[in-house]
């Protein structure tokens, strides 16, 4: 019951920055859970960032808490995901991924109801 579009992403060289959005379109956006999740070449889909509706509880993959940032805007009905001091193993398809159910846990993949399309993220050495 909504549709996730994701932007941001480009070619970027280690150490630099980007900023991923993804705008969503459906009801009570604000009462979502939203995750962003990636995949590399060669490799399964992995968990990046979570938040909850509420804007509290953002959890991170260990290898990237210290570097992104997730936020939510619930007026515009959009997420973010600032990634600062980017490396390649960054490299991946960043996918936008929410949920409107309680509980289960927010680093799963089967949490997951609705799904963007990908955005790509390049770092080059």
């Amino acid at each position: 019951q909504v549709q996730l579009v994701e932007s941001g992403g480009g070619l970027v060289q280690a150490g630099d920055s980007l900023r991923l959005s993804c705008v969503a379109s459906g009801r009570t956006f604000s009462r979502y859970n939203m995750a962003w999740f990636r995949q590399a070449p060669g490799k399964e889909r992995e968990f990046v960032a979570a938040i909850r509706w509420s804007g509290g509880n953002t959890i991170y993959l260990d290898s990237v808490k210290a570097r992104f940032t997730m936020s939510r805007e619930n007026a515009k009905n959009t997420v973010h995901l600032q990634m600062n001091s980017l490396k390649p193993e960054d490299t991946a398809v960043y996918y936008c991924a929410a949920t409107e159910r309680y509980g289960g846990s927010l680093l799963l993949l089967s949490t997951y109801d609705y799904w963007g399309q990908g955005t790509q993220v390049t770092v080059s050495s």
